[in-house]
């Protein structure tokens, strides 16, 4: 008899070509027309397919039941992911952080050579076919039963639908549902690595501004519980870009707790910066001090940082006193930035939530529950900062299912 997966994204796929290999009989059931959406747009269309580093690395990065994965990512590792991927013909690179992509940069590649490993082992590929309801026969999983009233036999079924965010490519928490029905707990969702409103309503003014090599803290109660150099996009209401998604997956769901300070001049030393701003000065000292930064900031941060200073922009430069330019330089390098919500989980890269762990095997992704029922990738209530940590959970979990299949 067949062994159904529901969801062709990085986990369904990945299941299904290694339950495949293995000889069983697999068809992967995709709702949409295509195959993999979700994975074409990671990594702003470049795919971080995994982290370079050991096992034990990928779990300190797990943010939500780190312990729960354990046996799968030591099971099949980031190595292994980048010897499958190589051994698929996609090239891949480490960049910074560890942070690995197809050498093309293109996540197409790492999408198409995913749904030719199920296929070319054997897997049936199905789109268009939605799971409604799983027939639960004495405890026991014997099949499914689709949108159209179309009935599917089964041996096993391995739920891979995802999460909550970016519904446009399928995931809406159709898995969420078949669970629940199943008996399983469902975790409430969040947005985890996601955008940040800010109370500060100058945001309009630099909206679509894109900084890159600053750094970015993010204190709680003064404590500064995150620092990274990156790059990172002011929006229309608040921020976004690595950096900040990366902040949003420390914060609690009371972003209001917490203080962002953004350094525009990472690479300065306090002494440094001031001698900059003394030699600056010197070239534009009869400039107007509003107009005399354009080699220091980007153009429309300018009257922004002006006014925050609290310096007249008209004072000219030749009358700044020292006391004015030191703290000038001190907001360039702790800006400060006040977060209120968190962007819609719709937006956000990872849903935070899902099947309770408790009621999986953590070893082989099978319901406690209902025998023959397995769960893999976002579905499960597990979620990684960001980094390729979040695709190497969806790809060692559904190695693990498939290997129990």
């Amino acid at each position: 008899m067949d062994n159904l997966i529901i969801g062709g994204g990085a986990a369904g796929l990945m299941c299904a070509g290694f339950a495949a290999r293995a000889g069983k009989k697999v068809t992967v059931l995709e709702r949409n027309a295509s195959f993999a959406r979700k994975i074409r747009i990671t990594g702003k269309g470049r795919c971080n397919v995994t982290n370079n580093c050991p096992p034990e690395e990928i779990i300190r990065n797990v943010r939500t039941n780190p312990r729960f994965l354990y046996s799968a990512v030591n099971a099949f590792s980031p190595a292994d992911t980048m010897a499958l991927f190589e051994g698929l013909g996609v090239p891949l690179k480490t960049e910074r952080g560890r942070r690995v992509f197809p050498v093309s940069d293109r996540a197409d590649d790492i999408a198409s050579a995913l749904i030719r490993f199920a296929q070319d082992n054997g897997a049936s590929l199905l789109t268009g076919k939605r799971a409604k309801k799983l027939l639960i026969q004495e405890g026991r999983i014997t099949g499914v039963v689709l949108t159209n009233g179309e009935t599917m036999k089964a041996d096993t079924v391995v739920i891979a639908t995802g999460g909550m965010s970016y519904p446009k490519t399928g995931s809406d928490g159709d898995g969420y549902q078949l669970a629940a029905a199943a008996g399983h707990s469902i975790i409430p969702q969040r947005p985890s690595l996601v955008s940040v409103l800010l109370k500060e309503t100058w945001c309009g003014e630099v909206s679509g501004l894109s900084l890159k090599n600053v750094e970015l803290s993010l204190l709680k109660k003064g404590k500064k519980i995150y620092q990274e150099l990156g790059e990172m996009l002011f929006t229309h209401k608040g921020v976004s870009g690595p950096l900040v998604l990366s902040a949003s997956a420390y914060m609690s769901q009371e972003p209001e707790n917490y203080q962002m300070l953004l350094n525009l001049k990472p690479a300065l030393t306090p002494q440094q910066l001031d001698n900059r701003l003394l030699r600056d000065f010197a070239e534009a000292k009869n400039r107007d001090f509003g107009n005399a930064l354009d080699r220091l900031l980007p153009r429309s941060l300018i009257p922004v940082a002006v006014r925050l200073s609290g310096i007249p922009s008209t004072l000219k430069v030749h009358s700044v006193t020292r006391e004015q330019r030191e703290a000038f330089a001190a907001l360039l390098q702790a800006f400060p930035l006040t977060p209120v919500a968190f962007g819609s989980l719709e937006e956000a890269v990872i849903t935070s939530g899902g099947v309770c762990v408790n009621e999986i095997n953590p070893k082989t992704m099978a319901s406690k529950l209902v025998e023959g029922l397995f769960f893999a990738g976002e579905v499960i209530d597990i979620d990684a900062f960001t980094g390729g940590y979040n695709l190497q959970i969806a790809f060692s979990t559904a190695i693990a299912a498939a290997n129990s299949i």
